[in-house]
């Protein structure tokens, strides 16, 4: 293995693991984590608003069962939807993005912005502990930042360090990998 990856690959655990434990200590709510979120409104889930670091686990087969087709080819196999062709890419609505499989509050629309890109994009994430960040060699001589779902490690997008201040990152999500809540 060439060292730097090796470095990186070392680098992104310490950065999950703290990121993690920052998320935990920020639960002040003292609820349980709910195991099995999938059958619940979105918004009745106290817990959905930071990750308490218990996952939600589910097999291939029952992940199928629960997602759309698109949705279980982004989310479960690291797939990513056309360009414009999300619905949530051009919604200005304020309200809270969930992940589309579990409903863990990610992103809020005060941090959306237009990247021109045909994704949906972000400059921040709500919480650091409710996403993870993974290093992605999946296309050939490029080396990008995935971005998980924290509770149930579904594949989100990707981050990138070509967004707006004030953090200068553009999270560049899938629409299909999104539940939009609107603001009450």
């Amino acid at each position: 293995m060439n060292i730097k990856i090796g470095i990186i690959l070392v680098a992104a655990v310490i950065v999950i693991t703290v990121a993690i434990a920052i998320g935990q200590t920020r639960n002040s709510t003292g609820s349980p984590s709910r195991r099995d979120p999938g059958t619940r409104s979105l918004q009745s889930m106290s817990d959905d608003e930071v990750f308490s670091g218990e996952k939600v686990v589910r097999t291939e087969a029952e992940w199928k069962k629960i997602l759309q087709p698109s949705a279980f080819y982004v989310l479960r196999q690291k797939g990513t939807e056309r360009a414009y062709s999300g619905k949530l890419t051009d919604n200005k609505r304020k309200g809270v993005y969930a992940c589309g499989a579990c409903g863990l509050h990610l992103f809020s629309s005060k941090h959306k912005f237009d990247s021109g890109t045909g994704w949906p994009s972000f400059y921040q994430v709500i919480r650091t502990g409710n996403v993870a960040e993974e290093v992605d060699n999946s296309l050939a001589g490029e080396t990008r930042t995935e971005v998980l779902c924290a509770r149930c490690g579904s594949h989100l997008g990707h981050v990138f360090d070509d967004g707006p201040e004030p953090t200068g990152l553009r999270y560049c999500i899938n629409s299909v990998a999104l539940k939009f809540i609107p603001a009450k």
